[in-house]
């Protein structure tokens, strides 16, 4: 599963990229970062395409499917796995139609110990951003006003997490961004290629303190390697 992760650059930095990578020069002057500690229920800044252009935005951390009787529904969840969206209700239409990406530069893991669990940091060697598969959904609310909600795709751990856990987010290859955010590709044998366990030679761990475990400690120490 994946059930918390990071997103540590600046403002300009994130601008940057997103103007580098996704060709989105308009961002909203609201989104918290850095974030040493998101945690599902929260805003995730994500992308969108709306069959024109690439679009950058904030979604809640729970996917709410449309047909949810409230937003406080049981159907809301953090991830999805990547074997069974085509056959769940709550995701096959978002998988069809209303696919995103979750910006991370990192996630923590728990990795279980003799005596308690270890938490983990997981990024790329380079540390740089990478985009999480996501789906996204709209809820409307009893008074009219909208509600647009996330979940996380994994898929099985690769060599370097499977020591650690036996499930990863789906990280998207460069290759690969486009095409899973354009709303008109239909083909869901070719989407569903593209969800598999990442290169794991490109990617590396490293034990940090407990102080994750409460999603109340955002802070930069979050992310501090210990020994």
């Amino acid at each position: 599963m994946c059930g918390r992760f990071t997103i540590t650059v600046t403002m300009d930095e994130l601008k940057d990229y997103l103007s580098e990578y996704y060709d989105i020069q308009d961002v909203q002057s609201d989104f918290e970062v850095p974030r040493y500690n998101v945690a599902p229920g929260q805003e995730v800044v994500s992308i969108i395409n709306d069959g024109t252009k690439n679009r950058v935005g904030l979604l809640r951390w729970g996917l709410i499917p449309s047909f949810a009787k409230d937003e406080k529904s049981s159907y809301a969840t953090i991830n999805a796995k990547a074997e069974t969206l085509h056959e769940k209700p709550s995701f096959k239409g978002s998988f069809e139609h209303k696919r995103c990406i979750i910006l991370a530069d990192g996630f923590y893991e728990w990795k279980k110990g003799k005596d308690q669990k270890q938490p983990l940091r997981i990024l790329m060697k380079d540390k740089k951003i990478f985009p999480i598969a996501g789906l996204w959904s709209t809820f409307t609310k009893d008074d009219g006003s909208k509600l647009y909600t996330t979940t996380i795709i994994t898929t099985k751990s690769n060599e370097l997490m499977a020591d650690i856990h036996d499930r990863m987010p789906v990280i998207l290859s460069e290759d690969n961004k486009k095409t899973w955010l354009d709303p008109h590709v239909s083909d869901l044998n070719q989407l569903r290629l593209m969800l598999k366990p990442y290169e794991p030679t490109l990617m590396y761990a490293y034990p940090v303190s407990n102080i994750v475990n409460s999603s109340k400690n955002d802070i930069k120490e979050c992310i501090k390697q210990v020994i």
